[in-house]
């Protein structure tokens, strides 16, 4: 007999089950548990010693950012297009030059490689994010968990991280457009911290002590589950049961002990903390800089509302400032540290924005879904810094040399990791299931791709027939 993750269940001369170790434990504090998500058991080694980086930083712009409002301007297409951004600022790097509002991005370039031939064929939120978060088409029934949960999964196999910390963190709460463990189950789905990092009170979500437990409690009920796990090893019990001792000591340990001081800004120097800006995003980056420290393999800063079909450059007034602050002060913060030789940052969202500007109503000057060109950057873990690879027409809306596909970036940053891009994923089922397609047939760019008012006049389909391929460029 087996449960539904297949494993064998219990015999009939087991006293105590999981469930009623968790319960007598009392660190079950309401929906996936700390040790839900710390019971990631390593299934073998694998060499390490080709591994560039350790940790991924993700900096997710939810809704798409406009790639001529950020790193690939194009002054020349006009007002039409470029709106009030017809400046653009020259780099630290000869050639480089990227859009006026990321002054402080500007002197970084050294440190970043742009990618402005990123293209997909979905215009649609959903399955836009899912194509970029995954690194995979859409196909049938099969749901592929995305980067993340693949590191997260990996390292722990691999024996790379036996940490305290989830190995796989959402700062400060999940994308809500796909599962991101897909088929490898809930055992890989990301910890949302939740909370507002930019409170002076910054709490985790899930991490304090509920209503009414002090410390004392808590450590009350660790003797008692001590006392258990103690009676319990004199019986014949299966292995999932002699290991809940192990498993509860971290959970205890991220609810009260070490662990949980990653989480804790205010260890930080307000200097510091001021130099990522005290915005949700700046200390949200700061938050990632500290766990990626404290080992975690996959961290994803989730920043929404860059969905600007209306009223575009009142929101790019807002937002782009605190972009720069907080994406200049995260490179520079890893590189000072020497964490950025180990850290892949990667910056981008599911896709772009339309080059040309609705200004017709009901948009009243906004920026619709744009998929067939758009640009994401990469820093650090291996990748290159001062390059910039592929390229858009002079108004950005065909990407004219080099695409870059979302599998192009997954297998580049996976191969950097010191996975194998053509390896293979446990399924549930047993079905053959690689790390990346060993292929991926484009399907043809139309209307039923398209989200409404995505393309606007003039918007073209990038050259199917080019290739892609792993970043050798900038590896």
């Amino acid at each position: 007999m087996s449960d539904i993750l297949g494993r064998p269940a219990a015999s009939a001369g087991t006293r105590f089950t999981r469930r009623q170790c968790l319960k007598i434990g009392g660190l079950a504090f309401g929906g996936m548990t700390v040790v839900d998500w710390l019971r990631l058991v390593a299934r073998g080694q694998v060499r390490q010693d080709q591994a560039k980086a350790r940790s991924v930083i993700q900096l997710w712009m939810g809704g798409g950012p406009s790639h001529l409002d950020t790193f690939d301007p194009k002054p020349g297409a006009g007002v039409e297009y470029c709106g009030p951004y017809r400046t653009p600022l020259a780099t630290n790097v000869d050639g480089i030059q990227i859009c006026e509002t990321l002054p402080q991005m500007a002197e970084l370039a050294d440190k970043y490689s742009i990618l402005r031939g990123m293209t997909h064929p979905s215009n649609g939120h959903e399955t836009a994010t899912y194509i970029m978060q995954t690194g995979t088409l859409p196909s049938g029934d099969l749901v592929y968990p995305s980067v993340g949960a693949v590191v997260a999964m990996k390292k722990e196999e691999q024996g790379a991280y036996r940490g305290s910390l989830p190995p796989y963190v959402m700062v400060t709460s999940a994308l809500g457009r796909f599962s991101e463990a897909g088929f490898l189950g809930s055992r890989y789905q990301p910890f949302a911290t939740g909370g507002d990092t930019k409170a002076k009170d910054f709490r985790v979500n899930g991490l304090a002590l509920p209503a009414g437990m002090t410390g004392q409690r808590l450590q009350e009920r660790r003797s008692l589950l001590e006392a258990v796990d103690s009676f319990a090893g004199s019986m014949d019990q299966d292995d999932e049961v002699r290991r809940m001792g192990a498993y509860q000591q971290k959970a205890y340990d991220l609810i009260q002990g070490e662990a949980k001081k990653a989480f804790d800004l205010s260890e930080e120097q307000d200097k510091v903390r001021d130099r990522y800006g005290r915005t949700t995003f700046g200390q949200s980056c700061l938050l990632a800089r500290r766990l990626v420290e404290n080992g975690v393999p996959f961290v994803t800063v989730n920043w929404g509302g860059w969905d600007t079909h209306k009223r575009h450059f009142e929101k790019m007034r807002d937002v782009l400032p605190v972009l720069d602050t907080g994406f200049s002060a995260l490179l520079t913060d890893l590189w000072q540290r020497g964490l950025l030789e180990s850290t892949i940052v990667m910056w981008g969202g599911e896709f772009g924005r339309t080059p040309r500007i609705l200004k017709e109503p009901p948009w009243e000057g906004g920026r619709g879904h744009f998929a067939a060109a758009f640009s994401c950057v990469v820093a650090g873990g291996g990748f290159q810094g001062g390059k910039v690879v592929g390229a858009t027409d002079t108004r950005g809306e065909k990407v004219i040399q080099r695409p870059v596909y979302p599998w192009d970036l997954a297998a580049s940053m996976y191969k950097l990791l010191g996975i194998d891009p053509g390896g293979r994923l446990p399924h549930p089922q047993g079905r053959v299931v690689y790390v990346t397609p060993p292929k991926v047939e484009m399907p043809p760019r139309g209307p039923r791709l398209a989200a409404k008012g995505a393309a606007g006049p003039g918007a073209k389909a990038v050259d199917e027939t080019a290739k892609g391929g792993l970043l050798t460029e900038i590896m």
